[in-house]
């Protein structure tokens, strides 16, 4: 059945039976944002789980046995509750030295509830042992945007019918753990594990911890023992089985590897090469050094979000394994360097609950901005950094967006989104600026080394922030974390008898909070810049300097730390300054994106500047926005674009002019397009293809025809891209 189809015929269903199902989503929506999300309460500890599993890959079934060690949390108890999703059970006993007793349980398909042989004190440990068939595969579970399936436990092409390789792999996060094996799947839990898993001797294995055994069986098969001897939260638990070749890498005495289908291991190093020293910098920054026993990097087929950093074996998906072509074009360093932070910041120390997912997400987040800079310099930090609050801004209107400590919500799984992950990061670059780096860093080692192996929330880290500086950091926390929203500021400069002005409007919602900002102000006064500080904490405000003489320009926020928008009804000669002679990352994409919108002749003085940028995607923007219609801004752009277009590093640059110069109708440049279908990078030939289109489309389907099957794959889907085609 069509789904417009469907939809529309169980519209007209509740119509005829008198009910509003509009009104009934909206009266379940509101009941469920009316729910306080509580951290979960510990009844017990889990101390550790011991796991040994073997695959049915025809059933898509796991056959498990699982040994938990447990305690009660604090009150004495007599009976236990596990999650486990979708399971049959064979026995469940209790182990008493070699003695096994037999417990009476109950179970609703979800949880599992069982009695125990008596009442245990918190001082007193006890061990559960498990018989167990996991059907994930039968399992009705929903996904979401950032997870689009809630299984736990998946079979990649298990007939081997397909053109794809046969794996298993698991995927924890939010709580589907426990649709593989009986747990308490909560994120403020921690246990180590060993997890022994069967497996036909034919493929690796991959799983947290250390491989501590390997026991070749008589029928073919071979079990490895995997132990983590940490504690960690079950959601980080991770299983992974297949046709994997293996590269190793060190950092520091322990093993970092990379482990990739045979076609992309030549080109590991490539993929994954900058981990050591992305996990050096991470350490030496925080000063707790990378905790656990080895760290593994693995690419998987049909995953079902972008990356799962599951503790000391981070798990991708399919589109980071690339050629050394593909990867001219792409990389996904960001991604590396995201679930490598989150290693110290969400398996380390985990987020108590989903409500404070801000204590992974936008850690992760900050980690790849900060590795950026490190790698890179300070305006690949800044780019990155502007990003995120691009992403941020895309999802508020008018100022409104939800808090980032959200213990509201429909979904745990609505927790990731924008606001976790970029809104979340660049309120983390905002408060290092105004604490001072030395400060900040200092922080977050008291807070990682006050909380190790446990579970923190926000609360914790504001603490660690006070116990270091000395200062309240509560009205940051109750501004930025415990309410929502961001700000639009609507700003008028004016001079006049020796005084500089600043007109200041917060026009973000009404129902948005009214913010307290204190920021920095830059003055461009006879060729000198002066600094002054501003507190912005009314609707409306005004402030007067003195200054020597009328600035040639005024720079609101030269740090580019608020997390909000920024009106301040520029005129094309304050872009040109400042894309000039205040050249933050910020304040060139800024000068840039006006001069695209703007297109008079002054504006494509920017445009004319910003395709020297010393960063790619400005000089894309510039590319692209630059009026080759204009005689003047035309002689003086060409050589350039030519330039860029034979022998820019960055693909996107060359693609970008490659189109353009095409687009001019030229015919001097159809060699250029016919040289360009000879490079290796596969944006560039399928730019060359797209720009001899301009001028003869016969040559340009010849040229096409006479690539190799493999570019024809890569390249016919972006030709269609760069021609503007669906």
């Amino acid at each position: 059945m069509n789904n417009l189809f469907l939809k529309c015929t169980l519209f007209g269903l509740a119509l005829l039976a008198g009910q509003n199902t509009e009104a009934q989503n909206a009266d379940k929506s509101k009941d469920e944002l009316s729910v306080y999300r509580v951290t979960a309460q510990k009844v017990h500890d889990l101390v550790h789980t011991k796991l040994d599993v073997s695959f049915d890959y025809g059933k898509r079934y796991l056959y498990g046995k699982a040994w938990l060690t447990l305690k009660p949390h604090f009150y004495e108890t007599d009976s236990l509750t596990l999650d486990a999703k979708g399971m049959d059970f064979k026995e469940i006993a209790i182990i008493e030295g070699n003695k096994k007793t037999p417990l009476k349980y109950t179970y609703d398909n979800e949880q599992l509830f069982i009695g125990l042989n008596k009442k245990y004190k918190s001082t007193e440990k006890f061990t559960i042992y498990i018989g167990y068939t996991a059907k994930p595969d039968e399992l009705k579970a929903k996904g979401s945007a950032a997870i689009t399936d809630a299984k736990g436990l998946y079979f990649i092409n298990p007939d081997g019918k397909d053109d794809k390789p046969i794996q298993i792999w698991t995927q924890g996060e939010t709580e589907s753990s426990s649709a593989w094996f009986p747990t308490i799947d909560k994120p403020n839990q921690k246990t180590t594990s060993e997890i022994a898993m069967t497996v036909d001797a034919k493929y690796v294995t991959l799983s947290n911890g250390k491989l501590a055994s390997q026991k070749v069986n008589s029928n073919g098969t071979r079990t490895d023992t995997w132990k983590m001897e940490l504690p960690h939260s079950p959601y980080l638990f991770m299983m992974a089985v297949g046709d994997f070749k293996i590269t190793k890498d060190t950092y520091n005495g322990k093993e970092v590897s990379y482990y990739l289908e045979p076609k992309y291991a030549p080109y590991a190093k490539q993929i994954f090469g900058k981990t050591p020293d992305m996990m050096n910098f991470y350490s030496k920054m925080l000063g707790v050094e990378y905790p656990w026993a080895k760290y593994a990097q693995i690419v998987a087929r049909d995953y079902v979000s972008g990356a799962m950093e599951n503790t000391s074996a981070t798990l991708h998906g399919e589109y980071v394994q690339k050629t050394a072509r593909e990867l001219l074009d792409d990389n996904q360093e960001s991604t590396v360097a995201h679930e490598l932070f989150h290693q110290w910041f969400g398996d380390y120390v985990t987020a108590e609950s989903w409500s404070n997912l801000t204590m992974n997400e936008s850690f992760a987040t900050f980690g790849e901005v900060l590795w950026h800079g490190h790698d890179a310099g300070q305006d690949a930090e800044d780019r990155s950094r502007y990003e995120k609050l691009q992403n941020c801004l895309r999802s508020s209107k008018e100022g409104v967006s939800p808090p980032l400590a959200r213990f509201h919500y429909k979904n745990r799984d609505d927790m990731f989104d924008n606001i976790s992950y970029s809104k979340g990061s660049i309120i983390l670059y905002a408060i290092k600026n105004q604490m001072g780096d030395a400060a900040f860093f200092k922080s977050l080692n008291h807070y990682l080394t006050t909380n190790a192996f446990k579970a923190g929330e926000t609360h914790q880290l504001r603490l660690s922030m006070e116990e270091v500086t000395g200062k309240d950091w509560s009205p940051y926390f109750n501004q930025w974390y415990y309410q929502g929203g961001n700000p639009i500021l609507n700003i008028e400069y004016g001079y006049a008898n020796g005084k500089a002005t600043i007109a200041v409007k917060q026009v973000q919602e009404s129902s948005v909070q009214t913010f307290s900002l204190p920021l920095k102000v830059d003055f461009y006064v006879n060729g000198a810049k002066i600094r002054k500080d501003i507190l912005i904490d009314q609707r409306e405000q005004n402030f007067s300097f003195d200054v020597p003489a009328q600035p040639t320009f005024i720079d609101l926020d030269p740090d580019k730390i608020l997390v909000g928008q920024v009106i301040d009804n520029k005129k094309v000669a304050d872009y040109l300054f400042q894309y000039k002679n205040a050249p933050s990352y910020y304040n060139r994409i800024e000068a840039i994106k006006f001069a695209v919108k703007d297109k008079s002749h002054d504006a494509q003085l920017i445009l004319l500047a910003g395709l020297q940028d010393q960063q790619d995607d400005l000089r894309v923007l510039s590319i692209k926005g630059i009026d080759l219609s204009d005689a003047q801004i035309k002689d003086a752009a060409l050589k350039t674009l030519l330039n860029i277009a034979k022998t820019d590093k960055n693909t996107s640059s060359r693609v970008a002019a490659i189109i353009k110069l095409a687009s001019s109708g030229d015919a001097s440049y159809k060699e250029l397009m016919q040289e360009s279908i000879k490079n290796q990078s596969y944006n560039v030939i399928a730019a060359g293809i797209t720009g001899l289109k301009k001028f003869s489309a016969d040559e340009a389907d010849k040229a096409l025809s006479t690539l190799d099957e493999d570019t024809q794959k890569h390249v016919t889907p972006l030709i269609k891209r760069f021609s503007g085609q669906k």
